[in-house]
């Protein structure tokens, strides 16, 4: 089988795990402990934000219409970042709303990553356990990245179990 074949065949996999999702869409969802993935409207949404006790945003449509991008919008309220977000050990991330303009792939496909980078979580299990918290559904190229991200740490982690 080839490697696009193959890519394919893994991404439909993929899929099934997104299709068997029974949540509906919904504005915001908490999909890890003080980690939300939200649209474009909950966002734009400071009495919401500060409701939920969000102190970050991180915008994963940055240059897309209608998507808020600056920190003037949020003013002391919370911290915005467009992509990318700084990553070191004295920055103090307590909730973060990561969002997109629906709340279902870009930003949805960053939660992953992170749950496969940061909580070592291997992408069908990252996946398992977002779409028990929230309806997303990353397009096939997002898939495919993460199929490739999901590849590389599960040889790296092989070669180095530390990592």
């Amino acid at each position: 089988m080839s490697g696009s074949n193959q890519d394919l065949v893994l991404i439909k996999e993929l899929e099934l795990i997104l299709d068997s999702c029974t949540l509906e869409l919904t504005p915001v969802d908490e999909v890890w402990p003080n980690l939300y993935i939200g649209n474009v409207a909950v966002a734009q949404n400071r009495k919401k934000l500060h409701k939920l006790g969000i102190t970050h945003v991180l915008n994963a449509a940055h240059y897309k219409q209608g998507s808020i991008g600056d920190q003037s919008f949020y003013g002391d309220t919370c911290v915005y970042f467009g992509i990318p977000a700084e990553d070191s050990d004295h920055f103090d991330l307590r909730k973060v709303l990561v969002h997109c303009i629906m709340g279902m792939s870009r930003s949805a496909t960053l939660v992953l990553a992170y749950f496969m980078l940061r909580q070592r979580l291997p992408l069908r299990d990252a996946l398992r356990h977002v779409v028990q918290k929230r309806a997303i559904y990353p397009n096939r190229n997002f898939l495919s990245l993460l199929l490739k991200l999901d590849e590389q740490l599960t040889l790296k982690r092989r070669l180095c179990p530390l990592l």
